[in-house]
């Protein structure tokens, strides 16, 4: 019997980082109450969760393991940005939190996310949703936790369990990742 990996993906934003659960659901940081930095407390703090669990899934699997991602698929930094900006400050924080978690992650540039889920590397938020939507019948309506999905999409596909079908022009993406040595179970 294969056990399919525990893969999360995360679209990393100062208002709303998308989170891709590994059981597939998708939620957001987003919230009005918590303002500025202290933002950056709450992403560390649900990144963490979803590299160590699910909330549903507080409690060892039928063979005693922990429930601790096996990869983490995260959207980077577009390459003008990498130095400086909000965004940066998130991108630290979700780091941060994989690495102390010890759960291996790759970085997916914007571009090769859309390709990937569209087939042309400058589709807009809408052709991601769209996409989703025509793949898989799931209309969900932040476009931080539509990036989430095909991130955890993308690393599904690239560990062998494809949770969509997409043509190979598409999936060529996936050898373009710098992906982790140990993300398999």
């Amino acid at each position: 019997m294969t056990t399919t990996p525990r893969v999360i993906g995360i679209d990393p934003s100062m208002t709303a980082t998308g989170i891709a659960w590994h059981d597939g659901t998708t939620s957001t940081t987003a919230d009005t109450a918590t303002i500025g930095d202290v933002r950056l407390d709450k992403i560390s703090r649900w990144v963490d969760l979803a590299a160590r669990y699910h909330p549903d899934m507080l409690r060892h699997d039928e063979n005693g393991d922990d429930r601790r991602a096996h990869l983490a698929v995260v959207e980077d930094l577009p390459t003008h940005a990498k130095g400086a900006g909000i965004t940066g400050m998130a991108q630290g924080v979700v780091r941060q939190a994989l690495l102390g978690a010890a759960v291996p992650y790759a970085l997916v540039t914007a571009a090769g996310l859309k390709k990937y889920a569209t087939g042309t590397g400058n589709a807009n938020k809408s052709d991601m949703r769209m996409a989703l939507y025509k793949r898989t019948g799931l209309d969900l309506r932040d476009d931080n936790e539509v990036d989430a999905w095909w991130l955890r999409a993308m690393g599904l596909d690239h560990l062998g369990h494809p949770v969509v079908e997409l043509p190979a022009a598409q999936r060529a993406m996936l050898d373009k990742v710098t992906w982790p040595q140990a993300a398999a179970p």
